[in-house]
């Protein structure tokens, strides 16, 4: 696999000008969950893609698969850095996602989404790239209204500990309007609800691959709290196939855009399904509540579904069922597993 520096321009790949080549997708965090499934996806559909990580939360392992490919490359990289890479397309994935994950630092964090965001539509500037911002519900907070529409402003605790991260996907979400308007950069927005699927971490901390993992090891599946918060969960490449479809919309159809499964249950019951599902005889007990930990999530996806002609397809109890079996390998050592 050949590694690029940053502020390379790849005016030449694989020995072929790039006037006689179509320039390369970019993914920055293309060795996290998400980020490796969207260069997986991309390169099934023929393009050239630029993984650009510096691995602090994601792994080599989800792309050593994609290592052979000649039009796959990686660039090892902080995006709080500045870059010069030159792309037709930029999906910014680069930032920690699962709470224990953003919390460890979150003035790092803080900076990777608002320095990220900077430096990818600073690199998107000189290129004339179009650019598509991973963004988060994590920005309606501790929402009053449900189903959440992109209309909703929001209720977030900005000095609380998840504000790294919520207003650091705010503050990504300012930039990337305001880059818009004033320098006509080509963007897209799009809001991620929770989302699981094969290549999560076993310390992942978030809550379906924590009730799998403790599941199959037979131990307590713990809540945090009474267990009556919802959430509404979205199979991966759902989630991708969204992100693809809105990147391929025309240049009118920017978002803010509600990427997520509309279906809404109870984490409890959540748990009860996975114990179900994996046959565990593990207890359910209940742990005191996180600070700021949201009472209700669920995405109104009215907009994706009218401009994008995209819903998730994948069931609950199908996309869970391939998520056991990717764990259950991972636990049995029958896959890689580099625990960060």
């Amino acid at each position: 696999m050949r590694s690029f520096v940053p502020n390379e321009s790849f005016s030449e790949v694989s020995g072929v000008p790039v006037a006689q080549a179509l320039r390369p997708v970019l993914v920055n965090g293309g060795g996290g969950f998400l980020g490796s499934h969207l260069c997986e996806r991309l390169l099934q559909r023929g393009h050239r893609v630029i993984c650009l990580d510096n691995f602090s939360t994601g792994r080599r392992a989800n792309v050593d698969h994609l290592a052979s490919n000649t039009r796959f490359h990686i660039v090892e990289h902080d995006v709080r850095q500045p870059f010069d890479i030159d792309a037709s397309l930029i999906f910014n994935f680069a930032s920690p996602a699962s709470p224990p994950d953003y919390q460890r630092d979150p003035v790092g964090t803080l900076l990777t989404n608002v320095l990220g965001a900077v430096n990818t539509l600073d690199c998107a500037r000189k290129t004339g790239a179009i650019v598509v911002q991973s963004s988060t519900s994590e920005v309606y907070g501790d929402p009053i209204h449900s189903p959440q529409h992109e209309s909703y402003c929001g209720n977030v605790n900005q000095i609380g500990p998840r504000g790294c991260y919520d207003e650091g996907k705010r503050s990504a979400e300012t930039l990337f309007f305001d880059y818009h308007r004033t320098y006509g950069i080509d963007i897209k927005v799009g809001r991620i609800f929770n989302t699981y699927g094969p290549r999560m971490r076993l310390d992942d901390g978030r809550v379906v691959s924590n009730f799998i993992v403790q599941a199959l090891r037979n131990a307590d599946l713990t809540i945090y709290g009474d267990g009556q918060q919802t959430r509404s969960f979205c199979y991966v490449d759902d989630l991708i196939e969204g992100f693809l479809r809105f990147s391929a919309a025309g240049s009118a159809c920017n978002g803010p855009i509600n990427l997520g499964n509309p279906t809404e249950m109870t984490v409890r019951r959540l748990a009860e399904i996975i114990r179900d599902l994996t046959n565990s005889r593990s207890r359910i007990v209940h742990l005191p509540a996180v600070t700021d930990d949201p009472r209700q999530r669920r995405p109104d996806i009215s907009r994706a579904m009218a401009e994008l002609g995209w819903q998730p397809l994948i069931g609950l109890e199908t996309g869970l069922a391939r998520t056991v079996d990717y764990f259950d390998g991972l636990l049995a050592g029958t896959e890689k597993a580099e625990v960060v």
